[in-house]
């Protein structure tokens, strides 16, 4: 959609890149005008991610995701670009245009109002004499009413047509209901509910939005746990239930539970931090989810074998992230749930105190798996915790818990620590063969980072980026220049340059704000990344940009087919095309 450019340089004006992002990202000021963080885009231990407040634009140099702030809104916040300039003025006090079509928002807008309408009907039905196989359900699991209402749980009848015919009174549609994952299409030309004799739990964003729900089956059918597909507002593998009411907790930390009765289960005992997942294990986007509200995570998921597992992989997600990990060991293979109950909240919260750090688990795991007692046992718990530890950056933690394997074996420290020093030695020559690879091709380096973009022509690639940069930074300097953005090699650099020389054309500001809407987000990233390097100088512009244009011609020029390339040249020396004041 079409936005008019004043408005949306007075919203990227009245939301500086760098405040927005910093409710997001920890920014330190590493060199010259750029910040940087922990990207949220992706793990990593390095910051790789720079704001640059001059420009108004952010970068990341490990995943390549930039733009303006429009842009990182929409990433960020999962959101289309009309809802991101949406959520950006609110926050700025600005009223956006009302003759701005925005079929987006519109669709968007009643899809929540219907998710919120079904919500309701849902509970009305819990609470109504039909919900009596639901209210005893909740009965036999402990769910209190205050909790009832709380996380606004409902019933879904055992119907087919229950929701779809109470959402058409109110004037739904059944494609919107499709649209919104609430009905599915049947055979015969007609739709049914998809959610049937469930007990319901809404999914409720931080904004406090239905986005979604999720049907927990009553009793033992299959599948336990029944999802909304993923639709315009809801995404599973970006969601995480209840975290709209655990982000207002006190605690200091996140305790993450496998299902929503455990969840729910939890809050009602008084640990209001506790989230799960919806129907996945736990995903990448989830964790940085997390860590905006958290620097701790305590995994409570199942003592059986399939929750140990599922707590080994979170460790392996959320570590990455700098947040410290704990795992939750519950005696007697119960879930929080079961252990509530039996137990109470005084036993539950003394495991909370007692639970382990994420390196005394993975060696407590390991340790399970052998006899120490014998010989053969020893050296399977030896090799395979001293293989774990190698991969621990922190020397100190690594030392204590060689100390501690070293005692559990009965071996020599030194002999532990030589056997880690060796794993370490080992993957750092492994990783630095791949880095090496991965150097020795040219052609794979100079790519974009984004796999959806692709140079067929690296040479001319390589300078059509340095005229986008000259342009940006040095506009003056393409007054009267030959050059259109059909002669580049790459579609999307060459619309960029053309977005952007009507703009100075017109007198009017580069600001890669404006272009929000008219390109794809990896597009936008690749301007961003183009606007990261400064080598070129003030002084050294012209002649760069000459040469430039130069190899942009001479390989359009030899892609023709066109083998007279001194003739070509010779022609190029006289005209304008290159950007010189006299054609030289």
């Amino acid at each position: 959609m079409a936005f008019p450019e004043s408005f949306l340089e007075e919203l990227s004006a009245r939301n500086d890149i760098a405040d927005v992002v910093s409710n997001y990202v920890h920014l330190t000021k590493k060199s010259g005008a750029n910040l940087f963080g922990l990207c949220p885009f992706h793990s990593e231990k390095t910051p790789s991610f720079s704001v640059n407040p001059e420009r108004q634009i952010y970068h990341c140099f490990g995943c390549g995701k930039g733009g303006s702030v429009i842009n990182f809104i929409m990433e960020i916040e999962n959101l289309s670009f009309p809802d991101a300039v949406q959520f950006l003025a609110h926050r700025a006090g600005m009223e956006v245009p009302e003759d701005a079509p925005d079929e987006n928002k519109s669709r968007r807008t009643r899809m929540l109002e219907l998710n919120r309408a079904a919500a309701r009907f849902f509970y009305e039905q819990l609470v109504a004499p039909t919900g009596r196989t639901a209210q005893e359900y909740a009965e036999k699991r402990a769910i209190s009413g205050v909790m009832v209402r709380a996380f606004g749980l409902g019933y879904a009848p055992d119907s087919w047509n229950a929701l779809t015919d109470a959402m058409e009174k109110l004037g739904y549609t059944r494609p919107e209901m499709l649209d919104a994952g609430l009905v599915r299409a049947g055979k015969s030309g007609g739709v049914y509910d998809y959610f049937r004799s469930r007990l319901m739990f809404p999914v409720i964003d931080v904004r406090g939005s239905v986005i979604g729900f999720s049907g927990r089956v009553l009793g033992d059918g299959e599948p336990k746990y029944l999802n909304s597909p993923d639709t315009l507002v809801y995404s599973k593998a970006r969601s995480l239930f209840a975290l709209n009411l655990a982000k207002k907790s006190k605690s200091g930390y996140i305790i993450l539970s496998e299902g929503n009765i455990d969840v729910v289960s939890l809050h009602q005992a008084g640990f209001d931090s506790a989230v799960a997942s919806l129907g996945t294990s736990l995903t990448s986007d989830q964790a940085r989810l997390i860590a905006r509200y958290t620097d701790q995570v305590i995994i409570a998921y199942d003592a059986d074998e399939a929750g140990q597992k599922a707590s080994q992989r979170a460790i392996g997600i959320l570590q990455p992230l700098d947040l410290k990990v704990k795992v939750l060991r519950i005696p007697g293979s119960k879930d929080p749930d079961e252990f509530i109950r039996a137990n109470g909240p005084s036993a539950f919260h003394s495991l909370l105190e007692h639970s382990g750090n994420q390196v005394e688990y993975r060696l407590d795991n390991i340790e399970e798996k052998y006899d120490l007692s014998e010989q053969e046992g020893r050296i399977g718990f030896l090799q395979e915790s001293e293989k774990y530890l190698a991969s621990i950056a922190d020397n100190v933690v690594r030392e204590i818990y060689i100390e501690r394997v070293a005692e559990k074996a009965n071996v020599n420290r030194d002999a532990v620590k030589n056997d880690v020093e060796h794993f370490r030695k080992k993957q750092t020559k492994s990783a630095k063969k791949q880095l090496d690879r991965n150097a020795s091709s040219p052609l794979r380096a100079a790519q974009p980072p984004s796999r959806q973009l692709h140079y067929t022509n690296v040479r001319s690639a390589m300078a059509e980026r340095g005229v986008l940069n000259l342009l940006c930074r040095f506009p003056e300097l393409f007054n009267g220049v030959m050059l259109s953005g059909m002669d580049f090699s790459s579609e999307p650099m060459g619309r960029l340059y053309d977005a952007l020389l009507r703009r100075v054309q017109d007198g009017r500001g580069v600001s890669p704000a404006t272009l929000e809407g008219q390109f794809a987000p990896e597009e936008l990233a690749l301007l961003a990344d183009i606007l990261q390097n400064d080598a070129v100088t003030a002084a050294a512009a012209e002649t760069a940009l000459r040469d430039y244009i130069n190899t942009i011609q001479a390989e359009k020029y030899k892609a023709s087919g066109t083998e007279d390339l001194r003739g070509y040249a010779e022609k190029l020396k006289k005209t304008k095309g290159y950007g010189g004041k006299d054609g030289n």
